[in-house]
């Protein structure tokens, strides 16, 4: 789509850390997402790292829902039986943007092959806002910030957002 379907929206990100081990002071994918938003001109009004639990990961949802209309959860996406983070979002997914993990799985292929069937990485909208998904790699979180989710934010929030 051309960006003249584009409104003039402004875009607030959350940033989500979901892990058992990490800590503010080593959660590189974290302060990688928070710099990646900055350096597009994106306000992060909210950053927290939390456990992989249903209830603690909706909790924080909500929260992120009352600040920002770009989140992004990084980690929890895996195979593992810990891993909760798809679990506790999609359910609150109005409209999944199943085209979001498509791409973000295809790109990933020259970096990690056939293993990316391994990927739950998705996206969808809740209230006009949308959340993101990811992997909590560093590089995952560099693919899908520079790559899908900063260069279509706007026009998938001006599409999204009551008018």
């Amino acid at each position: 789509m051309s960006s003249h379907h584009e409104r003039e929206v402004g875009i607030t990100a959350a940033v989500i850390t979901v892990s058992t081990t990490r800590r503010k002071e080593d959660d590189i994918s974290g302060k990688t997402a928070q710099e990646l938003f900055s350096a597009a001109e994106i306000p992060v009004t909210l950053y927290r790292i939390v456990q992989d639990q249903d209830e603690v990961i909706q909790d924080v949802l909500d929260e992120a829902l009352s600040v920002a209309n770009c989140i992004v959860f990084t980690g929890g996406t895996g195979l593992t039986p810990d891993d909760r983070t798809i679990e506790a979002v999609a359910p609150s997914f109005e409209k999944v943007m199943d085209g979001f993990g498509e791409v973000f799985r295809q790109k990933s292929v020259a970096e990690i092959g056939s293993a990316v069937i391994l990927s739950r990485a998705t996206a969808g909208v809740i209230g006009g806002r949308a959340v993101f998904c990811i992997p909590g790699s560093t590089k995952a979180v560099k693919l899908a910030l520079q790559e899908i989710i900063i260069p279509q934010i706007r026009h998938i929030i001006s599409h999204a957002s009551p008018r």
